[in-house]
């Protein structure tokens, strides 16, 4: 089992490390024909950072609750939704000049760590300390409208995917390999899939047909049924596929791999690991978090702990730029305007 024993200890190495692996950070490099800004939560710091994806430059950096995890963007790109794992709520703070401007508690031990903005204006974050997850209604009123779903039956879900009509949200729990499936109208548990090992990663295909969950022990991404969680089909990845980043218009599905700081493309017509991209070229930069730019082209991943976000061209893997961001930079959201 040696890549559990490998996930266990980066997962604590990440927690506790507070050192850099680069001494300089890079010059910002600016781009063309980039247009849009990245949000990154610095998790051994406190802070969140705004990077203009133009000019590669980071504008603006405030702080925040503890430990700041996992973020996510309103529908009309106003605001940002961050989750403080070392507390028990969430943070809102306006795209524009990072002014907080809400905080929604969710109750003692939460340890809130995944969160999703939908699209219908509604978020949810898992509560990882309380074994269950959070809906909140209207995240910027006075009177948030927050409701807990599921059942306290020992480790909460640590990443989480919801479906387009906000019927259904599934959560994955780390120690135990468990994927869950939320009713979200009824707040009810509708099952469990129990992988041997550790899982994590979590994603739903744009068209709502797969549910992708990615396999920390064993370097393997499964496709699972959405609907009764059966299991699909296996793909191999690298080792420790920690996040999955699902493109949004065509067939693929992206693993960002911590062991080995590489990203492994899936063709999700075939099943198949058909390229890998060398991002970072070593476990020692704990290669995390991976999102993608709203048209496909781009992928930003996070070199938690190397301080920096690397810029990759989907098509041919290569890291067009590197930018330099707070102490331990994770969460990570992206909009297509320049936040303003």
């Amino acid at each position: 089992m040696r890549t559990t024993t490998l996930a266990t200890s980066l997962a604590a190495f990440i927690a506790a490390t507070g050192c850099s692996a680069n001494d300089t950070p890079p010059a910002p490099v600016p781009s063309a024909d980039t247009v849009g800004t990245l949000f990154v939560g610095n998790k051994r710091e406190d802070t969140l950072s705004k990077i203009d994806l133009a000019s590669g430059a980071e504008v603006k950096r405030v702080d925040t609750c503890n430990d700041p995890h996992e973020l996510s963007v309103s529908p009309d790109g106003a605001h940002v939704a961050l989750a403080c794992y070392g507390g028990t709520g969430i943070e809102v703070f306006t795209t524009e000049t990072l002014e907080k401007v809400a905080y929604v508690e969710l109750g003692a031990n939460a340890r809130p760590h995944g969160i999703v903005w939908h699209p219908g204006g509604k978020l949810i974050a898992t509560a990882e300390g309380r074994g269950t997850m959070f809906v909140v209604d209207d995240p910027l009123a006075e009177d948030a409208g927050v409701r807990e779903i599921g059942t306290n039956r020992g480790p909460g879900p640590h990443m989480v995917a919801i479906d387009d009509d906000f019927a259904f949200a599934w959560g994955v729990v780390i120690p135990t390999g468990e994927v869950i499936r939320y009713d979200l109208a009824t707040g009810e548990e509708t099952g469990r899939h129990d992988f041997a090992g550790q899982a994590e990663a979590v994603a739903l295909s744009p068209d709502g047909t797969a549910l992708w969950v990615g396999s920390n022990s064993k370097g393997i991404a499964y496709r699972m049924n959405p609907e009764t969680l059966a299991l699909e089909a296996e793909v191999e990845t690298g080792r420790i596929p920690i996040r999955i980043a699902v493109h949004p218009t065509e067939p693929f599905a992206v693993t960002s791999n911590v062991a080995e700081g590489t990203l492994s493309v899936i063709d999700t017509a075939t099943n198949s690991t058909v390229r890998t991209y060398n991002v970072s070229g070593g476990s020692d930069t704990v290669l995390v978090t991976l999102v993608f730019s709203a048209d496909g082209e781009r992928l930003y991943a996070a070199q938690t702990r190397s301080n920096l976000i690397a810029e990759v061209d989907f098509e041919t893997g290569a890291v067009l730029r590197r930018f330099a961001t707070g102490e331990g930079g994770d969460g990570l959201a992206v909009v297509s305007g320049d936040g303003s």
